[in-house]
């Protein structure tokens, strides 16, 4: 035995079979040489079942000795505590990937409980996003600066950037669930999102009577299809979101409650309640005898899967280039807003699970509040000068 210096392992000469030379001075410390002349530092020493194990600290010639046996004293003192540094490397080789978890995270998640259109955005976005930045990285190594870089790297895309952010948020708390991380260490903590500029197009009134203009002549000239028209004039009546429209199923008509009842929704099972206009656009649509679907596509039995394309076409004739199909639910809630509707109300039309959800129209409630304080000023100032002015006459003086 010798102390292990650079020119002591520098004098070590390799052999036909590998040969391990211990250091005098830090018991189970030692240098490793294996035939090929290749020089590793380890450390021998007994696990807490009584196990001899061998464990390299580094090559010769990337540590220096003094190094390797600084690093060779706080694994000893670490083992004397009970830790094993073998079993720990060993634990972190055998642990998943985020590819890894991206996977489980399908199937035994986003395919249980979330809607086949879910499904499809999550791969979107662990395609693009995720997999290319943080998929060859263990799941107990992802840090905050890992995911801090995703989200700067996707700064040009804000909304994207939230998604995925929930997204991977969501898949590492489910790996503290499944005991992949210690609990408590998601690392999107104190990650901040982007501010969104929540999109929120209302209709006018001017607005929604150019839109019945251009689908009445759509209808009388044959440009669209027949269901095309259908869908979008029930979106404007009912308020409903377009995928509860499409796959509308004759069954959950109850003409007689005037209700669609929805089995299956963005927030579950719900009513959909039918107002006179909604009731004699379902009335006028011909039924296909075979088919179970409300709104009919091309294909004799199949349903209508898209609008996107002709809604482009209606909206670019009515003047409405910046008006989605979403949209169109928004204006039913402004609408009834504006009409002094309450916002647990409104929710309840619009199927909201979450009151926070119908808050953004609480600003659109304003036009009755207006509406009732000019009448009481109207009335006061007439008490009190015999003349009733309405805000009308003022505007016009000023």
């Amino acid at each position: 035995m010798t102390k292990l210096t650079i020119r002591s392992i520098q004098a070590i000469q390799p052999g036909d079979r590998e040969k391990i030379v211990w250091d005098d001075e830090l018991r189970g410390f030692g240098v490793r040489v294996k035939p090929t002349g290749l020089k590793s530092f380890l450390i021998q020493y007994r696990n807490a079942h009584g196990q001899s194990r061998r464990h390299t600290i580094g090559r010769v010639g990337v540590l220096a000795p003094e190094e390797a046996r600084k690093r060779a004293k706080k694994l000893l003192a670490g083992i004397a505590d009970g830790d094993d540094p073998t079993k720990n490397r060993s634990d972190m080789r055998a642990a998943p990937t985020v590819a890894e978890l991206t996977e489980r995270y399908i199937e035994d998640h986003a395919l249980v409980r979330k809607k086949p259109s879910s499904v499809a955005s999550d791969r979107k976005l662990l395609r693009l996003h995720v997999l290319p930045r943080l998929g060859g990285l263990k799941v107990d190594a992802v840090a905050r600066k890992d995911i801090a870089s995703l989200m700067s790297a996707m700064k040009a895309t804000p909304g994207a950037a939230n998604r995925t952010f929930a997204l991977i948020s969501k898949m590492l708390n489910l790996a503290e669930k499944w005991d992949l991380r210690p609990d408590g260490t998601n690392p999107c903590r104190h990650v901040e999102k982007y501010p969104e500029r929540r999109m929120e197009r209302f209709l006018s009134t001017e607005e929604l009577a150019r839109l019945s203009t251009v689908l009445i002549e759509a209808e009388r000239d044959r440009i669209e299809m027949p269901s095309v028209i259908a869908a979008i004039r029930l979106l404007i009546f009912t308020g409903a979101r377009v995928d509860e429209i499409l796959s509308l199923r004759w069954e959950q008509i109850d003409f007689e409650r005037r209700l669609l009842r929805l089995d299956d929704s963005k927030t579950g099972a719900r009513p959909i309640m039918l107002n006179a206009p909604a009731l004699q656009v379902l009335a006028g649509i011909d039924r296909e005898p075979a088919s179970p679907w409300v709104i009919a596509g091309k294909i004799e039995g199949n349903r209508l899967v898209n609008i996107r394309k002709p809604w482009g076409r209606i909206r670019k004739r009515a003047g409405l280039n910046d008006v989605r199909l979403h949209d169109l639910r928004h204006s039913f809630a402004s609408v009834a807003a504006a009409s002094g509707l309450s916002l647990p109300i409104i929710g309840g039309l619009l199927g909201h699970s979450q009151p926070a959800t119908t808050a953004r129209y609480a600003h659109l409630a304003n036009d009755p509040l207006h509406q009732a304080n000019d009448l009481i000023g109207s009335r006061i100032a007439a008490a009190m000068t015999g003349v009733q002015a309405t805000v009308e006459q003022i505007r016009t003086k000023q």
